[in-house]
């Protein structure tokens, strides 16, 4: 699943969920995305689209998407790419698709995107310091009750009512899954649904075990999670062995 589409939704038990970083009021730290990486990540975020007149023809020729819509969301998030690598010293021209829809790094960069609305988002770590990064937004609301069955097993969903107040743990879940997964698709190219996979949150973190991991393949995923200005913003990084 490339990392700007939503795919589907994990497995067992979350338990001992006490806490994450809570912050709904406009106007705190910018880039919220910094909150949830490494401190050897940069990233870069906006809250509104460009304007279509904006848009550079090669950019609309690379993304061959026709809805006006569609077309600002994606030129806008790999714009946050741009930004974020060059926030880590290195430049970019526009980022390449995948055949999957993933964007192509520079060669010695990994990175991943992410969007929903009201708010698009990128980070990039250089490979010697991360062999993949994966990041998901959500807004910060709670799933609704049908795809709750699509996102937790009966035991994460459980273990959520443990959940701090205020905070929407069915939400971080799927928005940690997420994250997991868009760091999982670089390393082998298998599509995780949300219940082959385990996660568990505790505090701020969380980690995400693939019980049908292969041999090389990362069978356990760690990651962070925060919820600021009315999102839940999620990352994992997978280290560099």
């Amino acid at each position: 699943m490339p990392d700007d589409v939503t795919q589907d939704v994990t497995q067992d038990v979350t338990q001992d969920v006490t806490g994450g970083v809570v912050d709904d009021a406009p106007g705190g730290r910018s880039p919220a995305l910094a909150t949830v990486l490494p401190a050897f990540a940069r990233c870069a975020e906006r809250t509104a689209d460009v304007e279509l007149a904006d848009v550079l023809p090669q950019e609309a020729g690379l993304l061959g998407l026709a809805g006006s819509r569609e077309r600002a969301q994606s030129v806008t998030v790999r714009r946050c790419a741009q930004e974020a690598v060059a926030a880590l010293g290195a430049t970019c021209g526009v980022l390449p698709r995948g055949a999957s829809g993933e964007p192509g790094w520079p060669p010695g960069l990994v990175g991943s995107l992410t969007h929903c609305a009201g708010y698009r988002g990128a980070a990039v770590a250089r490979a010697r310091d991360a062999l993949s990064l994966g990041i998901d937004a959500e807004p910060h609301e709670a799933l609704s009750p049908g795809l709750l069955g699509l996102v937790a097993s009966p035991e994460e969903a459980a273990a959520l009512r443990s959940a701090p107040r205020g905070v929407h743990g069915d939400r971080v879940l799927f928005c940690a899954k997420e994250a997991a997964y868009k760091a999982w698709w670089p390393l082998t190219r298998r599509w995780l649904g949300m219940l082959h996979v385990v996660a568990e949150l505790r505090g701020e973190a969380f980690t995400v075990r693939v019980p049908g991991a292969r041999d090389g393949e990362p069978a356990l995923l760690h990651g962070r999670w925060a919820v600021r200005d009315g999102r839940v913003l999620a990352a994992v990084t997978v280290p560099v062995p």
